[in-house]
């Protein structure tokens, strides 16, 4: 697609295309992960769409310091003067696709479920959670997405909370069970 896109990044917005780098003001996301901003606008070709519904999916290269600026301030006559300096946190991100590779893994997803009784898989969603709402949800989860989703949780993210909440979740199940 030789389209673009305007997205919305720490209250920021950039124009984008696909394989672009750009630096951002600093993210939470780790490095290596990627991420999916908000689309404000999509374009190209000669056609524009306000509301669109395409997903645009980011990786964060890494986290690093911009310029140092330098602040002086002087009053005449007083001998006064005094030095700041600062340097913005900041985040450098790849845009690695433009919609056309969630219409590619969207074959594949279908594909999944033929194979999904045979091996487990964590709750639709599952990486996009919060340890909140995997604390919340996970009681209503079946044992066997509740270990999936811990398997998942300790080979990809690793949070802590995450994980005690579904070890408990997973004690509470086998004593109901058992």
């Amino acid at each position: 697609m030789d389209g673009y896109a305007i997205i919305s990044v720490g209250g920021k917005q950039y124009r984008v295309r696909e394989g672009e780098r750009l630096l951002v003001d600093r993210l939470s996301t780790d490095e290596g992960k990627t991420f999916q901003p908000d689309v404000i606008f999509t374009g190209g070709d000669g056609e524009g769409n306000l509301s669109p519904r395409v997903a645009v999916t980011a990786k964060v290269v890494g986290h690093v310091r911009g310029d140092k600026i330098r602040i002086g301030k002087r009053r005449p006559k007083t001998g006064y003067r005094r030095q700041t300096g600062f340097r913005a946190a900041l985040s450098q991100i790849e845009i690695q696709s433009i919609g056309s590779s969630s219409k590619r893994s969207a074959p594949a997803a279908k594909e999944t479920p033929a194979e999904a009784p045979t091996e487990a898989q964590p709750p639709r969603g599952y990486a996009d959670f919060t340890v909140a709402d995997i604390t919340e949800k996970s009681k209503r989860w079946k044992l066997e997405q509740l270990e999936a989703a811990l398997d998942f949780e300790r080979a990809n993210a690793n949070r802590k909370g995450a994980i005690a909440a579904l070890q408990s979740a997973i004690a509470a199940k086998q004593e109901k069970e058992g």
